[in-house]
């Protein structure tokens, strides 16, 4: 894709932002219906987003909602790849795990 660009394939913008190891697991991971982009689920690698574009993702049981800023040339140093992106995941709830009550040690026989 020429620099300065405002489209890119989702399969390589999640390996370029650093979603994916390699461009084939991104493509998986599109195939398996797992990326949303703006609400539509895709199942298409070869998809083109641009940015404003807002992804879901889902894998190991979480989901990532990501704003796309811009849409990158390379796959570069992850603090490279983390300016691709506005992370929009809303933080987990805080664990509200009652403490367990320590019963009474048992009496000692006297």
């Amino acid at each position: 894709m020429a620099e300065g660009s405002d489209r890119i394939r989702i399969d390589k913008w999640l390996w370029q932002a650093r979603f994916c190891k390699t461009r084939a697991l991104a493509a998986d991971l599109v195939a398996a219906g797992r990326v949303r982009v703006n609400g539509q689920r895709i199942d298409k690698p070869g998809r083109s987003v641009r940015p404003g574009d807002v992804l879901t993702l889902v894998w190991a049981g979480q989901g990532r909602a990501l704003r796309i800023l811009a849409c990158g040339t390379r796959r570069g140093p992850a603090t490279e790849a983390a300016t691709l992106y506005q992370d929009m995941t809303p933080d987990p709830a805080p664990c509200e795990t009652p403490v367990p009550h320590q019963a009474d040690p048992p009496e000692q026989p006297s």
